[in-house]
């Protein structure tokens, strides 16, 4: 790890159940914390859990599609490729089975984005500070794509809190807001019961009475989200109630699934100023920070990595499907600088390259 990616003191741990659900599940994890500034790959080695985290500045929402990564920091969206004839080679023979590179940037003022998403070919963005979907743009800061009906202007003002996107058939389907307000900063206000979800084609409100609802995800032909504040995994049905299939001591965040099991972000709870009052922290003493895998069917638990130190706060989790022991770069990474990576085409170049140039080079 380069000084950036290990000036943070990290230590995390898995159980039994966590460390045999990754080993059976054929991949691995790629995790976002912006409280710790890492994007944490979470592997199996073929003995054991492995952890490789990589600092970035407040990285939040991130997707995959293929071998695409996009991930959301504070003042840019980075896209990553898995460079996968570079991968095995890298720093050791069969070390790594992907490599994610980085290979284009768009630089963004602090938008606060939350969640993004692949949708078709397209990548949208939640816009919290505007309020509103975006795509990235190569000319402007943005282009704004849809908002809630009760936000009647784009104004950098945090209205609602507008943090989570679910995708269905390659199109935005559902959001997550903290409030149905329209007013600077509005949703702080009803936090402990005034976040909603919003059907993207209607506008309509899916769901209201929420708590700090986060991570909406469509799924086996159902939306489900985590309400955030009370520690619960709801899953929609189709006459619109929001049905419990687990509670867990912690603030959720973050949330995919592989067959039948959900994996979802635990936080304990640091900013007071604006998480004081969940009831999730008046059930439970002590909060937890991790990873817990939770069978859908039956509601239970099956494993838990759970962060020990460095790190309180999940942002955004994904599954890398197919993938055991990935690896991605940052640009501190000198590494990064010789990797070529084309059609037919792919080698690293000579690490003499990095030689700053003589006077009689200049």
């Amino acid at each position: 790890m380069t000084n950036a990616d290990a000036a943070l003191t990290l230590s995390a741990s898995t159980d039994p159940g966590f460390a045999a659900w990754l080993a059976a599940s054929g991949g691995s994890l790629a995790i976002s914390t912006y409280q710790a500034g890492r994007l944490f790959m979470v592997g199996w080695n073929g003995q054991q859990v492995s952890f490789l985290p990589r600092a970035f500045d407040r990285p939040m929402g991130l997707d995959v599609a293929g071998d695409r990564l996009a991930l959301a920091t504070r003042h840019a969206i980075w896209l990553f490729a898995n460079s996968r004839p570079l991968a095995p080679n890298y720093l050791a023979p069969g070390r790594y089975d992907a490599l994610y590179l980085p290979h284009a940037q768009f630089h963004l003022p602090d938008l606060q984005i939350h969640d993004l998403a692949f949708a078709g070919d397209e990548l949208w963005l939640v816009n919290t500070r505007l309020s509103c979907l975006a795509t990235p743009s190569p000319t402007q800061t943005f282009v704004p794509r849809w908002r809630p009906a009760f936000i009647d202007d784009l104004a950098p003002e945090d209205r609602c809190h507008l943090n989570g996107l679910a995708v269905r058939d390659t199109r935005p389907a559902f959001v997550t807001a903290l409030g149905e307000t329209n007013t600077p900063h509005g949703w702080r206000d009803g936090k402990r019961g005034g976040g909603i979800v919003i059907d993207v084609d209607s506008g309509e409100i899916a769901l209201r009475g929420l708590s700090m609802p986060h991570s909406p995800r469509w799924h086996d032909g159902a939306l489900w989200l985590l309400n955030s504040g009370e520690g619960r995994l709801l899953r929609m049905t189709a006459d619109g109630r929001a049905d419990t299939v687990c509670e867990l001591p912690g603030y959720l965040r973050g949330l995919c699934f592989v067959g039948h099991h959900a994996l979802v972000g635990l936080c304990q709870i640091r900013e007071k100023q604006v998480f004081d009052g969940m009831p999730v922290a008046e059930r439970h003493a002590d909060l937890l920070c991790g990873i817990a895998v939770i069978d859908t069917r039956s509601g239970q638990r099956v494993g838990l990595l759970s962060f020990t130190a460095g790190c309180s706060e999940i942002y955004d989790l994904r599954f890398l499907a197919g993938i055991r022991r990935p690896n991605v770069l940052n640009l501190a990474k000198d590494d990064v600088k010789l990797a070529i990576s084309a059609p037919d085409c792919w080698y690293w170049l000579p690490k003499e390259e990095l030689t700053p140039p003589s006077t009689q080079d200049v």
